[in-house]
């Protein structure tokens, strides 16, 4: 995107559609990628119904163009230079923007602990899976947690369930490390996780939290 400002880890963009006869869509939508210059890569949910998505998934062609309006959100962001411990918490297509944290910290040889839990329907749901397990292979400071809500595969052997308090306490960080949390994914799936970190003792002001409709947890 060339005269692209540049972004922070966990901002999005507006996505805006023009039809022929002039009617439009719009949509928001998380950057996927750490700051890397006049680049930027969105990972988009196919919804069954979506409007939007629908079209980008199946009908955008190289060469197409579209509008864009960003980058939105400075408080749902997180660099190297803000420490840690990190705690990165993610419903379904919620990991997108803490993906781009994730990335973020590897590339700038970040050494703060940081842990990332990701709950997704089955297996072949989550997102950048590969990837992630990459990172944590490579960094001891970096733990990925994933948990499956409706995996009937018997091959599947981590773990299953939601994302709940005993796996909070297990997983997260302890309150006293005062670790940065971020939070993503629907509505419901956020409101409780926030509830829960806040329970255990988490200082609320360190909770962020960014959430969309019905989806991926």
């Amino acid at each position: 995107m060339p005269g692209w400002p540049g972004h922070r880890a966990g901002q999005h963009v507006d996505v805006r559609l023009t039809a022929e006869d002039g009617y439009q869509a719009q949509r928001s939508y998380s950057i996927a990628t750490p700051p890397d210059g006049e680049r930027i890569e969105l990972s988009i949910e196919m919804l069954p119904d979506g409007e939007v998505s629908g079209y980008l998934g199946a009908e955008l062609r190289v060469g197409d163009e579209l509008e864009l309006r960003g980058p939105i959100g400075g408080w749902f962001v997180w660099g190297p230079e803000d420490g840690g411990p990190l705690l990165l918490v993610a419903g379904g297509s919620g990991v997108v923007p803490l993906a781009a944290m994730a990335r973020h910290r590897a590339r700038a040889g970040s050494s703060v602990p940081a842990r990332l839990i990701l709950s997704a329907r089955t297996e072949a749901d989550v997102f950048y899976r590969e990837e992630l397990a990459a990172l944590a292979a490579g960094d001891p400071a970096f733990d990925l947690v994933v948990t499956l809500t409706r995996e009937r595969s018997p091959s599947w052997k981590g773990r299953r369930g939601r994302v709940d308090r005993a796996l909070l306490e297990e997983a997260g960080f302890p309150p006293e490390e005062r670790p940065r949390a971020f939070v993503c994914g629907p509505t419901g799936f956020v409101e409780a996780v926030a509830d829960v970190l806040v329970d255990l003792g988490h200082a609320p002001e360190l909770v962020r939290t960014e959430r969309f409709g019905p989806s991926g947890a």
